[in-house]
């Protein structure tokens, strides 16, 4: 049967899968390799370098994390590399201790010390070398290893959200010392950890292939004996899909297209629905004229109306609710009510738009003409051809260049673009990570706007230290107001997330990013319906 497993605060409880067809009660089958399909290549290998889906869903099955999400209980965090791990009672000292016997795929031995190099290499890169989160670690002091199974990280200051954002999430992939001594890029076309699978080719434009890791550190996972990652195109992925080729696709898929493979498959596939970490936005590379000028930004998202957005918008893609720098629903999410305060936020878009105008007239830049860089998957196209067209109502005139998924991270890093549709993706609800986004460019690894804020900064680094939620939430609802005010990189719209697998895959539970439970450890296939 069809199963629509909506997700309430992200959390599946056994109840609700008993309910929806018994999936605990059937007997875990071993074997088998799963399909499933990827829309973009992957820029790169390195965990720690990159952002994208591309990436993860494809190295997180052949490495492991010091922590990890639990499946079937987000947010709850247990430990993956991590047999046992306390806090001090200040909150400054937190040790780990390592289950015994973990092996790389060569065979050599994890040890503390290929922990400790691996976090040294997030938190201060050396030459050559890309940080994506060292952001997320300047709260840290020191990391150490004081023996072979037992490492240290002491604090500068206490950091709430270092657990469920640093030592949880899925990106910060532990690699091998020895390794990185000979080669500090080595992960970036190699891929040597110690997860359920082993690496076994990568083919570009078509598959990358994983087999089951014998010396897993958890003696009964995988249940697989491997897994193949399919690229495809949207419309291949749904005729991929619908000829049972692949299994899966873990991003999402649009409610159109969700809806075509349910009328299409019936009771071989189900349905998982959730709210979702990730939300599309406008960065402006504020070293280019006018650009710098923060009337004409924030004009620029002025015009855009994003309450009529979300309600087109999600009839067509993922798109859905508005939100500010934190995902609708969350706990330190901005209200409505609050919302509607910020520049470009508010629901009078007539009145919006002569504000803009107004601002683009006092800036001399009437008429503004510039090139919108986009990727060229969904929903990135989508959003940038909504914007352009709200431009167009106040006279802006707009080139939309669309991009391969490497060429827009190089344009994104180097600063080859004017406005760009951005994205960001969380794996946490904290407002550590998701303000992060929107910091200066020097303090934001994932910052696209090459801007410069010392407030937004100090503002950043008070809310984290403030341990009184009440406190802690004005302070992210004042970096809100300045972020949109200031307009270096505003939010358009948040996703909702539909995934739509084989009924034949089980062991999957979804949550609100497409970046966790993606290495596959607990995945098991049924045979085939006749």
């Amino acid at each position: 049967m069809h199963i629509d497993m909506r997700i309430s605060r992200w959390v599946v409880t056994a109840l609700v899968l008993l309910g929806a067809g018994g999936v605990l009660s059937q007997e875990i089958q071993r074997g088998g390799t799963l399909s499933f399909g990827i829309v973009a290549e992957p820029p790169s290998y390195d965990c720690h370098a990159m952002q994208t889906f591309a990436v993860i869903q494809r190295v997180a099955p052949h490495y492991s994390t010091l922590l990890k999400y639990e499946q079937n209980n987000y947010p709850t965090v247990v430990g993956d590399l991590a047999q046992s791990w306390s806090v001090s009672p200040d909150a400054m000292t937190y040790t780990f201790t390592l289950r015994p016997n973990i092996k790389f795929h060569d065979g050599t031995l994890l040890t503390s010390e290929d922990v400790k190099v691996s976090y040294e290499r997030i938190m201060s890169p050396s030459n050559g070398v890309v940080s994506a989160r060292r952001d997320l670690f300047e709260t840290v002091d020191s990391v150490q290893a004081p023996d072979a199974r037992t490492i240290v990280f002491k604090m500068k200051q206490v950091d709430s959200s270092i657990v469920e954002s640093g030592f949880a999430s899925p990106w910060n992939c532990i690699y091998s010392a020895a390794k990185l001594k000979i080669d500090p890029n080595f992960p970036t076309r190699n891929v040597l950890g110690t997860g359920p699978f082993k690496f076994v080719e990568h083919v570009a434009g078509s598959h990358w292939v994983g087999a089951k890791f014998d010396d897993y550190f958890i003696k009964d996972r995988p249940y697989l004996d491997g897994f193949r990652a399919i690229t495809l195109g949207t419309s291949a992925m749904l005729n991929a899909m619908e000829g049972e080729h692949i299994l899966a696709e873990f991003r999402g898929f649009a409610p159109p297209e969700r809806d075509r493979l349910v009328r299409t498959l019936g009771d071989k596939v189900n349905v998982y629905e959730s709210d979702w970490l990730f939300h599309m936005l406008m960065s402006v590379n504020t070293k280019k004229k006018p650009f710098d000028d923060e009337r004409v930004r924030r004009a620029l998202s002025l015009a855009i109306d994003r309450w009529g957005g979300s309600v087109a918008l999600r009839k067509v893609s993922s798109l859905g609710p508005v939100g500010g720098a934190l995902m609708p629903g969350g706990k330190w999410a901005a209200t409505e009510a609050e919302m509607v305060q910020w520049p470009g936020f508010g629901k009078n878009i007539e009145a919006n738009r002569a504000e803009a105008r107004r601002l683009l007239k006092e800036a001399g830049a009437e008429n503004l003409t510039f090139t919108l860089s986009n990727r060229n998957i969904a929903p990135f196209v989508t959003v940038g051809i909504y914007m352009i067209d709200q431009w167009r109502q106040i006279g802006v005139k707009v080139q939309h260049k669309q991009h391969e998924t490497a060429g827009w991270f190089a344009a994104r890093s180097s600063g080859d673009f004017d406005i760009m549709v951005d994205s960001f993706v969380d794996v946490s609800t904290d407002p550590t990570t998701g303000l992060s986004k929107y910091l200066s460019a020097e303090r934001g690894s994932q910052v696209a706007t090459f801007a410069v804020d010392p407030t937004l900064d100090e503002l950043f680094e008070q809310q984290g230290r403030e341990l009184d939620a009440v406190k802690r939430r004005q302070l992210v609802r004042e970096f809100e107001m300045r972020a949109m005010t200031k307009a270096y990189a505003v939010p358009f719209l948040h996703m909702s997330r539909n995934v739509v697998l084989s009924s034949r895959v089980h062991g999957w539970t979804i949550s609100p990013s497409q970046m966790i439970y993606q290495d596959l450890s607990d995945l098991w296939l049924s045979p085939p319906k006749k």
